[in-house]
């Protein structure tokens, strides 16, 4: 074993992780003859080569073998460096070659050469003969590119482990040691400051480091180096300048390990000059496709036919890496640190601007084509149309970049296009936040030379991202967005801005203005032929008619929506649709039917991630559920339904999520929660400018506490007001709450100064008192109303004037927000049966 040692090199300091690569590559080296190392310079190709030689050495009598290639700049010189370090001497007038494939001949020992990849030809010929010659040979090699001799496996080396990002290291500093790259950050560091340990107080920011340098041994080493000099946190502020905080190396190192910069430059000094052109020019990409390298990177110099060659190329010498593929595409990346390292070279090449620019012009036309095919507005079927999607979400990252482009450049025009294009997938997952702020951005940019068909489009759809959390803003940037979308006479537009405008209308409770919006939305989108808006303005008549109380009509309504959507196969707008109607069988006491169209919407929702309608889809099968008395079940739905309210941000989901908790607390025998998730539901719709809820609905959720008394009822409904958002969606799902520092005191009674009535949610103020209760005559009254008593039998039976009576009945129906004695019956029956089917037929959701 001393024997076998002495042939490797000793390591210069302690070896750190790739306990799962080596096993794996121990399997391979009895498998397969040659086994090849490939990877990017900096990923550890050669310390891992030395930890699997040491450890298979055992396994192979006539030894392991180790010879660097690095420093050798001649082909000719390869056989004999070979030669020489294995002791094999050159015979006269014989080829080194033949010579030292007949002294390996009868050896069994494992053979590595490490650093191949400017030597390749020279490499692959020695490999070729030499395993050719000796059976009992392996071979182990190291190079950025494959040798490709016949007998080559290729295993390419990962990046070390590291935190995935939006992860919380910070949470347990001990569970960060798992991760390859921050036990190699602590140890290197350690070794450049005595004393220097990973704990809470840095773990989170040298895992941000780690992340940063993609996990890459050579860059992390660097960057630990630094801590003699400065903090972590200085280190992580500087990386957007790594190649030249990164310089500090190990001077007995090999020159291109010293720094960052140089083990990259040695890749790139061994292209191609196609191979370099087209290297810089995919920096302008987060990840890419072939098709989008041909149109963007093709030109004189590259011709679009050469692209896939010259990337194959790139992906063989280690500097571009090959995803999964997607969408029947192969995907394409670098990695960040060799990703920055090409936009330096593209910026030294003066053509940064240049491939920005036609990047930029690919991402309009694809945005705007995507729009219309995703939106119908061109023939596809649904499967095309969930790719749009699909795709979206793959290029994402290409999006942000290049509206951060526009953003810089004051380009408000491009970017407020590809926010408009795109706005469909941030209405569809529910990111109305990031899609808002792109838009407010770009608007308050100079528009001057701006179309107003562009800032109209773009108002409207601002508009759209903020009707979830803010109505009445939203009322007003549909309005403007309208209005320039009329100048400009865009019709598809002006159709979208008129059914946001109807949608607007209907959330706040002004039917009428709901209904002629839809009205002129749905004539205009059938005269110009336009499906998706046609069948969006029929949703939305049918929730207009069931507000009113025309349950047949919303029906039909609803049913012409979901025939539209499918004959332009938009199924998206179908689902939304079908679940208007599960809404309204359920309001109809037709359980099974509403199951029955919630689970259809919920199997097209999920296809396309739509968060906002896969919520609503939730809570509307919890609330069946809970008709049925499947309570547990119930809960689990709309647990779900909340929690994804709550990450989209939409304070209508969140407050219908609420009142969901109020009724199903109440079947679970806990009226005291009921009343203040009922409260916080009631105090958020009024910070967001919806409709409050109506007594009847209150006295839905409240009917169990009654038997608590009204003094009780009133505190804990002011306790439910008080409470954050946050805090009521924790209370709603059994998560531990500390209570809001303006919570009504138990006593009724709070600070010196204030009034006790009244409780402060952000700008607002809300009665602390339940805004329905009924006294206990008009509890009688209503339950005489339900039993078929007009008002003259009514004073019979109490002994009171007939007057008085009436007076009575008239303030249950103001109370309760009911304008029919039958709606009085069939609140008292739903109230027999314990907190039942809460909302209203056609409430958007």
């Amino acid at each position: 074993m001393d024997e076998i040692r002495a042939h490797l090199p000793e390591e210069p300091n302690t070896f750190i992780g790739r306990e799962r690569e080596l096993v794996e590559l121990r399997q391979l080296l009895y498998r397969t003859r040659a086994l090849t190392l490939s990877g990017p310079g900096g990923i550890g190709k050669t310390r891992l080569a030395l930890r699997l030689l040491a450890s298979a050495a055992a396994e192979f009598p006539d030894g392991v073998w180790f010879v660097e290639l690095a420093d050798l700049r001649q082909p000719d010189l390869v056989v004999s460096r070979i030669a020489a370090v294995i002791g094999i001497t050159e015979e006269a007038g014989r080829p080194l070659l033949e010579t030292l494939g007949d002294a390996l001949r009868p050896r069994r020992m494992l053979l590595a050469l490490d650093n191949c990849e400017h030597l390749l030809d020279a490499c692959a010929q020695v490999c070729r003969h030499v395993l050719a010659s000796a059976p009992g040979l392996r071979l182990l090699n190291t190079s950025r590119e494959p040798l490709s001799v016949a007998a080559e496996t290729i295993w390419r080396v990962p990046p070390l482990s590291v935190a995935p990002a939006g992860a919380d290291p910070a949470a347990a500093a001990p569970g960060a040691e798992r991760y390859e790259a921050v036990r190699l950050f602590a140890d290197r560091a350690a070794a450049s400051k005595p004393g220097f340990t990973v704990g809470p107080d840095n773990v989170a920011t040298i895992t941000a480091i780690c992340r940063a340098l993609d996990g890459m041994p050579l860059a992390i080493e660097l960057a630990a180096a630094r801590v003699r000099a400065l903090s972590v946190e200085q280190i992580v502020a500087r990386l957007d300048d790594r190649f030249g905080l990164l310089t500090a190396g190990d001077r007995s190192a090999a020159p291109r390990q010293r720094t960052l910069r140089a083990a990259i430059e040695w890749s790139y000094e061994l292209l191609t000059g196609p191979e370099r052109a087209l290297f810089r020019r995919l920096s302008i990409f987060s990840g890419w496709s072939l098709e989008m390298a041909e149109q963007v990177c093709a030109d004189e110099q590259i011709p679009a036919a050469e692209v896939l060659g010259l990337t194959a190329a790139l992906v063989d010498k280690s500097l571009v890496v090959l995803d999964p593929e997607l969408l029947g595409q192969a995907r394409y990346r670098m990695l960040d640190t060799i990703r920055e390292y090409a936009a330096l070279r593209l910026a030294q090449a003066g053509e940064a601007a240049t491939f920005r620019s036609r990047f930029r012009d690919y991402a309009i036309r694809t945005s705007e084509h995507n729009l219309a095919l995703g939106m119908a507005r061109t023939e596809a079927s649904w499967p095309d149309r969930v790719d749009v999607f699909r795709r979206y979400d793959v290029d994402a990252g290409n999006v942000i970049q290049i509206l951060n482009w526009c953003l810089e450049q004051g380009d408000a025009e491009v970017g407020l296009r590809i926010c408009a294009a795109v706005s469909p997938c941030w209405i569809v997952w529910g990111t109305f936040g990031e899609g808002g702020e792109w838009l407010r951005s770009f608007l308050a940019l100079d528009m001057t030379g701006v179309p107003a068909r562009v800032q109209g489009a773009a108002t409207v759809v601002r508009g759209q991202l903020t009707l979830s959390s803010d109505p009445a803003a939203a009322w007003a940037l549909g309005t403007e967005g309208l209005k320039l979308c009329r100048e400009a006479d865009d019709r598809y537009w002006v159709a979208v801005g008129l059914n946001l405008l109807a949608e607007i209308a209907l959330h706040t409770g002004r039917i009428d203005e709901a209904a002629a919006s839809a009205d002129e939305a749905l004539a205009i989108a059938q005269a110009a032929g336009d499906g998706w808006n046609e069948g969006y303005a029929l949703g939305t008549r049918a929730a207009i008619a069931a507000r009113r109380g025309k349950l047949r009509e919303a029906e039909q309504q609803a049913t012409a929506s979901v025939a539209v959507m499918r004959r332009i196969d938009q199924q998206w707008g179908a689902a939304r649709a079908l679940l208007g109607l599960g809404d309204l069988a359920r309001f109809r006491n037709h359980p099974g039917e509403a199951h029955g169209w919630y689970v259809e919407a919920l199997a097209i929702l999920r296809e396309i991630g739509a968060r906002p309608e896969i919520a609503r889809c939730l809570a509307g099968l919890g609330r069946v559920a809970m008709d049925l008395g499947a309570i547990e079940q119930a809960r689990r739905h709309l647990t779900r339904s909340l929690r994804l309210s709550h990450a989209t941000g939409s304070r209508i989901g969140v407050a219908r999520g609420l009142e969901a908790f109020a009724a199903l607390t109440g079947h679970e025998g806990r009226p005291e929660l009921a009343v203040q998730l009922a409260a916080a539901a009631a105090a958020l719709r009024e910070a967001a400018g919806l409709p409050p809820l109506s007594g009847a609905r209150v006295e839905a959720y409240l009917a169990q506490a009654r038997r608590l008394g009204d003094a009780t009822v009133a505190r804990l409904w002011a306790s439910g007001q008080a409470l954050t958002s946050e805090a009521a969606v924790a209370l709603a799902l059994d998560a531990p709450v500390t209570p809001a520092p303006s919570a009504a005191l138990p006593s009724g009674k709070g600070p010196a100064g204030e009034n006790p009535a009244l409780t402060v949610v952000g700008r607002y103020r809300v009665a602390a008192a339940p805004p329905s209760s009924l006294t206990q005559r008009e509890y009688e009254i209503a339950e005489l109303v339900a039993s078929g008593l007009s008002n003259k039998a009514i004073a019979a039976e109490l002994s009171i004037s007939h007057t008085t009576a009436a007076r009575h009945v008239a303030n249950i129906m103001a109370k309760l927000g009911f304008n029919s004695r039958s709606q009085i019956a069939a609140w008292v029956a739903d109230r027999a049966q314990g907190p039942g089917r809460a909302g209203d037929p056609g409430e958007p959701g």
